[in-house]
């Protein structure tokens, strides 16, 4: 018996170790990232592949989403057990419709009409543009000077290995230190023809989920908004290109030991295709179901518009997928169900002056997006 015991054991090993993920060298990786190559997940359970920056921009222009994993791959190899980072989150019906209802009745389309002329003036906001780095300070300075009263309240660039940054603002917990309740957008734009100088203002990609956010933190400073659990807003660099400002963040949370209740990306809030119903579509697959059904209750409380659940969206197709790949409750909603949605980004004609866009359809979101919040956090 003893033998057999023993037996299985190393017959399991073999096992695991056939089944396993190849790890990729540490020198390969140095040495490949010093030529230009990108590291890309292209789908879940397939190896990482070696792919040039032309290549790169050749699958974004086919529309195939992917993961660059170049910076992070490594770190991902170093996560602690899920376990020690998962927490066992719970998300009840809403109930604070009474408190609520002021502060979202300051949610202010001309502040957010405001924010987004600043950011569509840059003539891009890539990731590896001065444009885009200007951008990204620009954001800063606005929400520093919404929070300069707080000293609860901390705004801070997240600096990467390339130009632009992304940005943190940390609203401290008054009875607990974790676990934190994100909301998320990516403020980078990208023009597929010409990255690097095109014109790509980015109105609706993703504009809008960026001033979302930026006046939804404007009227819980305004309304005093002080949580139990700690809140955080981001806004991420370099999503466009492979979710790489999301990824960083994610990963260095989660091998830093922050527990993270839930996670909510805004990411494209302004458009519907003329003639179709107007819906807050939910993203079908990359989040947690649990949270699904809080979130359409919040929809159901909040907004004057219905929820529709979409169609897989696929992929890594935004920066909700990096939370989701590292363990985090997540949801997305989505200005349209796919084939409504805005067929006019990552390029130069994504402005608000499209048909389609309308302000009144983004002020919904960025109520969902303060709802989010407060539910979670009081």
């Amino acid at each position: 018996m003893k033998f057999q015991s023993t037996l299985n054991l190393i017959l399991a090993a073999l096992a695991l170790v056939a089944n396993a993920v190849p790890i990729i060298p540490h020198d390969e990786i140095v040495v490949k990232s010093s030529q230009g190559l990108r590291l890309l997940s292209l789908a879940e359970g397939v190896d990482p592949v070696w792919k040039t920056e032309d290549e790169k921009l050749e699958l974004m222009r086919a529309g195939i989403n992917f993961f660059d994993v170049t910076e992070v791959y490594e770190l991902e190899q170093k996560f602690p057990p899920k376990s020690d980072f998962a927490i066992a989150a719970t998300f009840p019906a809403p109930s604070h419709q009474a408190e609520l209802a002021p502060i979202l009745s300051l949610v202010s389309i001309a502040n957010m009409q405001s924010y987004l002329n600043t950011l569509t003036a840059f003539n891009n906001r890539y990731y590896k543009a001065t444009t885009g780095a200007q951008a990204s300070t620009w954001i800063l300075n606005t929400v520093k000077s919404i929070t300069s009263s707080r000293s609860d309240i901390t705004a801070s660039l997240y600096t990467h290995s390339w130009t632009q940054s992304s940005i943190i603002v940390k609203i401290a917990g008054t009875t607990a230190s974790s676990p934190v309740t994100i909301v998320g957008a990516h403020m980078d734009s990208i023009n597929l023809s010409n990255p690097t100088s095109g014109r790509a203002p980015g109105a609706d990609d993703d504009g809008t989920g960026t001033v979302n956010l930026i006046e939804g933190l404007r009227v819980l400073v305004a309304a005093g908004f002080k949580p139990s659990t700690p809140v955080e807003f981001h806004w991420y660099a370099a999503e466009e290109v492979g979710l790489l400002g999301s990824q960083a963040i994610a990963t260095a949370y989660r091998n830093s030991g922050v527990q993270v209740k839930a996670f909510m990306e805004l990411d494209m809030s302004g458009y519907f295709k003329p003639g179709t119903q107007e819906v807050m579509a939910l993203q079908a697959d990359y989040i947690d179901q649990g949270l699904n059904t809080f979130l359409k209750s919040l929809i159901t409380a909040y907004s004057r518009i219905p929820w529709a659940m979409d169609i897989p969206c696929g992929y890594a197709c935004s920066d909700h997928a990096s939370w989701y790949k590292v363990g985090v409750p997540t949801v997305f909603p989505y200005e349209a169900i796919t084939g409504n949605d805005n067929p006019n980004v990552h390029s130069a004609a994504d402005t608000t002056s499209v048909t389609g866009f309308s302000w009144a359809h983004s002020l919904e979101f960025a109520k969902i997006g303060v709802a989010f919040v407060y539910e979670l956090s009081v």
